[in-house]
């Protein structure tokens, strides 16, 4: 894995820095940053800024660094930056890539950028890629990379020293050389530390690890992480069905993983994406937001069903209190992914003070448009329900009203707790509900009362 940066300036202030030297149109000086930047701090910086401005950063990143940036950009991010790209320029950025980061990408680009970057590759390349993309997405065979140094068991220490220096170099994170077969049989694993203090004329086959473990290519990679961590690995084999030595899987990989999985537990509970991306356009960014609203409305209408079972006893008030619920639980679930955007956006360092008004701005635009969506379905709802146009109005405009205070709570809580030394993940969502109850049946229970008592 990448390290995020290159300096000790925080990520934040480096992301204030560079959108103050794009909005003047200084691109000698952001040249000269992203240039002592690592890739992963380049792919942050990205996703850290609005959209238009994305494509104009991406011009002035260095040539050799493009191809590990688009790996490093979430999904969502990478399809919208490249739809702003030529084909060319795609092509250049991703010619260095190894086989598991051009695995990762090429599915997600459009057809013709996907075909031209099979056109630039060699016979062997292009079997390595394809074998990747055979194995499910979600599978150690998509991580695994064939990058591996394999000796044979029968070979002293020595032989194993001068084949090494020949090649001069050794794969990243290579904590130990495989050992397989003549057929390829993976047996075990050499070591570094004991190639380099045993005594050269010993066999590889006396002083090898016959214990360590190799895991399938199919194997879920999700699973891949506690078997990292149960074994404290740093690198592991990779075999087919046959036992023969296809590749190898390294702790950067896992971590990866570990943090995707992390991403889709706390975004799924909400509905959205683990690839969310915290600065998309409205326009892109509602729609999603509002399949998950529309399944928490339908929740909200069964349980104001149960009630309305007993509309003989409750006469008058029935409708209200029926109906009542829906506002405070569409808030209530709009308010949670807010929260948990600017949540995880505040994890991972990429809100500052030159986007939080532009944030603030995008999710009340989203609550409103979602409210106003959302308003007419449920006031159509009501009125053909209880056939009271009043009452069907007072829903709505309640509704419009809960979602634009949950919006702004779901930005302002987590920002004035982590100000305050609270943990907004563990505190936040508790004040938003209350928020939202609270504004929800004031605002529906008294627009009621001026317009209906």
């Amino acid at each position: 894995m990448n390290q995020l940066q290159s300096s000790e300036k925080p990520i934040t202030e480096l992301i204030d820095e560079v959108a103050l030297l794009l909005e003047q149109d200084q691109r000698s000086a952001l040249e000269e940053m992203l240039a002592g930047l690592e890739p992963a701090a380049i792919a942050h910086l990205i996703e850290s800024l609005p959209e238009p401005l994305r494509a104009r950063l991406w011009e002035l990143t260095p040539d050799e660094a493009g191809g590990e940036i688009l790996v490093d950009l979430g999904g969502q991010v990478r399809l919208a930056l490249v739809e702003e790209l030529d084909v060319e320029e795609i092509v250049e950025a991703t010619s260095g890539l190894d086989t598991p980061d051009l695995a990762a990408i090429i599915e997600d680009l459009p057809d013709a950028m996907g075909d031209a970057i099979r056109e630039t590759l060699d016979v062997q390349e292009l079997q390595q890629l394809d074998t990747a993309l055979s194995f499910p997405e979600d599978s150690v065979g998509r991580l695994m990379t064939t990058e591996t140094v394999a000796i044979r068991a029968d070979i002293t220490l020595e032989t194993v020293l001068r084949y090494l220096r020949r090649r001069e170099s050794i794969p990243q994170r290579t904590d130990g050389l495989m050992v397989i077969d003549r057929e390829g049989i993976f047996l075990g694993e050499l070591p570094l530390s004991a190639l380099l203090t045993r005594q050269p004329e010993e066999l590889v086959a006396n002083v090898m690890d016959t214990e360590v473990r190799s895991i399938p290519a199919h194997l879920d990679e999700h699973e891949l992480a506690k078997i990292f961590k149960e074994q404290d690995l740093v690198s592991i084999a990779v075999v087919d069905e046959a036992s023969r030595l296809i590749g190898r899987v390294t702790i950067d990989d896992v971590i990866d993983t570990i943090q995707e999985e992390a991403d889709h537990q706390i975004l799924g509970n909400v509905g959205l994406d683990e690839e969310e991306d915290l600065f998309s356009p409205i326009s892109r960014s509602a729609p999603r937001r509002a399949f998950w609203l529309g399944i928490n409305l339908a929740t909200a209408l069964l349980a104001s069903f149960v009630i309305g079972l007993f509309e003989a006893t409750l006469q008058r008030v029935v409708a209200l209190a029926v109906l009542m619920p829906i506002v405070a639980s569409m808030g209530g679930i709009a308010g949670s992914q807010t929260l948990t955007l600017i949540i995880r956006g505040l994890a991972l360092n990429m809100i500052s003070s030159s986007n939080r008004r532009w944030l603030a701005y995008k999710e009340i635009a989203i609550a409103v448009l979602n409210g106003v969506i959302w308003a007419l379905v449920v006031g159509a709802l009501a009125y053909l329900w209880f056939g009271e146009l009043k009452i069907s109005v007072i829903l709505g405009v309640a509704m419009v009203i809960n979602l634009f205070a949950s919006a702004i709570s779901g930005v302002l809580i987590p920002l004035v707790m982590k100000r305050v030394g609270i943990d907004p993940a563990l505190a936040g969502s508790v004040v938003l509900t209350t928020v939202t109850d609270i504004v929800g049946f004031m605002s529906f229970l008294g627009l009621a009362t001026l317009f209906l008592i």
